[in-house]
């Protein structure tokens, strides 16, 4: 299987260097980040719900159990019992919100073949009628599956986090958020990645 990696290049990095001279210390610093895509939108959505709030290891495990039972295949996971996709090692909650998105790819209501075509509001207004799907993750979705250049998630609490740690605040209101989401634009998901790498403990901006 192919990996796949969030494509960008000098030209975004440049345009931000230019808009904002902290992040380009931290571009500077940290050189290329390669983060990983899922080409395939259904698959990504269903492994986003699973990895919600569990470690990367046990994400790994229970996404592994659940390829094996189906392949990821719409209609191989709809036709699995709720009961077979918890016990891939996931709550109920979980099993019941990747039986929605299944039923949403079988059923029609979401057309996951041509949900790229749509502009980034269609995809995450189309997404959160499902049940157990909200904004954050359809905002995950446009960056690590459809590769969209401009997304920054104001519900991801590590974004957050990243931008009061770069620019000294000590809290973030949500118009101090957009001022950065627009000097950012239109490459405000590279600015992404830099924020996510701020966020981790033990990092400094030198």
């Amino acid at each position: 299987m192919n990996t796949h990696y969030f494509k960008y290049t000098e030209q975004e990095t440049n345009y931000l260097r230019k808009k904002d001279k902290k992040l380009a210390r931290v571009i500077d610093q940290i050189g290329e980040i390669k983060r990983e895509v899922n080409p395939d939108p259904f698959a990504s959505l269903v492994e986003s719900i699973i990895a919600q709030q569990i470690s990367t290891k046990a994400a790994l495990t229970v996404k592994g159990k659940l390829h094996n039972l189906c392949g990821m295949e719409q209609n191989k996971l709809h036709a699995l019992t709720l009961e077979e996709i918890q016990a891939c090692g996931m709550s109920m909650r979980k099993a019941e919100y990747i039986k929605n998105i299944a039923q949403a790819a079988v059923g029609g209501t979401v057309d996951f073949d041509t949900l790229h075509l749509k502009s980034d509001a269609e995809v995450i207004d189309t997404l959160t009628q499902i049940r157990g799907i909200g904004i954050w993750t359809v905002e995950m979705l446009l960056i690590f599956s459809f590769m969209r250049p401009n997304v920054v998630s104001y519900g991801d609490l590590a974004i957050r986090r990243g931008i009061m740690k770069l620019y000294g605040h000590k809290e973030l209101s949500k118009e101090r958020f957009t001022k950065y989401v627009r000097r950012y634009s239109p490459y405000g998901s590279v600015a992404s990645l830099y924020l996510w790498a701020v966020s981790v403990d033990g990092f400094i901006v030198v």
